[in-house]
């Protein structure tokens, strides 16, 4: 009978499995060291790479398939924009405006503002410069300063308050570049624009932003005398490309380089970002030809001093005016100067215009934009009124008044 008394353990059935792998893993071990020593010697039949050796060779390999292939890689960076840009800008000029300053000891000549112009023209020596009408307004003098910084003085030819454009005539002899005139009526929302003029003063001049079209024939009221009221409605192109002031006057071109605008003006909000406008091209050429060949715009005259009707309270509507109530827009009649187509067509104080040759007319400023855009100086014009609630006709031939 057999016993256990803890100093002697009895034998392992299953020792030499044991032993038999330990044996199969030391040879293997040997034999992975040993090979590369028996590759170098010769004494295999094959040749044996290791990992590290593969992969140099690979990298070797490639290295010399690089430098038999190696070539000079020119990148090109210039874009369309940038070559647009560059032959556009030297024609975008800074305006200056400069007027006298006076006190009891001296008077002396100071910069009131500046802001961009477009040299679109050059004859005869002399090159004509478009600007914004705001941007040289109260200017005893002007100056024009070309993309090199030179300046060069500049006469006022004319300027116009309802379109917000002036033209300035100068000495050509420094003007190497002019803008290509392009056309605003095909313009497509979304297409890519760019702006250029300079931003907050000269010393950012020739400044490019990109944007969009972002809109077409937007109506932007226009408050002249800062009385609370529109006098005008200004038909504008609406952009994203960034327009701040110093930018009024340059110009917003296509990706072709033509003018397809004149920049004038930017929603000054801080929640509004985005939104700048320009005067379309298509309806700046005949207003600049007149200002550059006449001085002064030439519109059609009536002769009446008119205020909306929505500007006067509804109680004087029935009372003093007498109006039916199915009339609820027109022009009302303040006063008539004597001598003018109203006053020949008989026109009184009271009456109340609410057609232009059968057109329908809102307010002031849709009278306005009839005379000066529809009709011409000499034309004949069909008002329909109302005198003390009686429908009324008459035909009046314009005059002309100059702006």
């Amino acid at each position: 009978m057999g016993y256990y008394d803890g100093h002697h353990k009895p034998p392992k059935k299953n020792s030499w499995v044991y032993s038999t792998v330990l044996g199969v893993v030391i040879g293997a071990c040997l034999f992975m060291f040993a090979l590369p020593t028996l590759s170098d010697l010769n004494l295999l039949p094959y040749n044996v790479n290791s990992q590290d050796q593969e992969i140099a060779n690979q990298s070797t390999d490639r290295d010399v398939d690089f430098n038999n292939n190696l070539q000079n890689l020119n990148v090109n960076i210039t874009t369309q924009i940038t070559d647009v840009v560059e032959k556009v800008a030297p024609s975008v000029v800074g305006v200056v405006n400069i007027q006298s300053q006076s006190d009891l000891w001296e008077q002396a000549d100071s910069e009131a503002g500046t802001g961009s112009g477009v040299i679109y023209k050059v004859e005869d020596g002399r090159a004509f410069v478009v600007s914004n009408h705001h941007v040289i307004q109260g200017a005893d003098q002007i100056e024009v300063v070309l993309s090199d910084e030179t300046r060069v003085d500049a006469e006022l030819k004319g300027s116009d308050l309802f379109t917000d454009l002036a033209v300035l005539e100068m000495d050509s002899t420094y003007v190497d570049h002019v803008i290509d005139i392009g056309h605003s009526e095909n313009i497509r929302v979304g297409e890519p624009a760019i702006a250029i003029g300079s931003p907050l003063g000269l010393h950012l001049s020739g400044s490019v932003t990109q944007g969009i079209i972002s809109g077409k024939q937007r109506a932007i009221p226009q408050d002249f005398d800062q009385d609370g009221r529109a006098d005008w409605q200004a038909e504008v192109i609406q952009t994203d490309a960034a327009i701040n002031p110093g930018n009024s006057g340059g110009a917003l071109i296509n990706m072709s380089g033509q003018l397809i605008g004149i920049n004038s003006m930017k929603i000054a909000q801080d929640a509004v970002e985005g939104i700048g406008f320009a005067i379309p091209i298509d309806d700046a050429l005949p207003v600049i030809n007149q200002l550059e060949t006449k001085g002064q715009m030439t519109r059609a005259y009536l002769g009446v001093e008119a205020y909306s009707l929505e500007d006067i309270s509804q109680v004087e509507w029935r009372q003093s005016l007498q109006l039916p109530r199915d009339i609820e827009e027109g022009i009302y009649v303040r006063s008539i100067e004597p001598g003018s187509p109203a006053a020949e067509a008989n026109l009184e104080p009271y009456d109340v215009i609410t057609h232009l040759d059968g057109e329908k007319m809102n307010n002031i400023v849709d009278l306005r934009k009839h005379l000066y855009q529809v009709k011409q100086v000499g034309e004949d014009m069909v008002i329909t009124f109302y005198r003390e609630g009686s429908k009324q006709e008459v035909t009046v031939n314009l005059a002309s008044q100059q702006y």
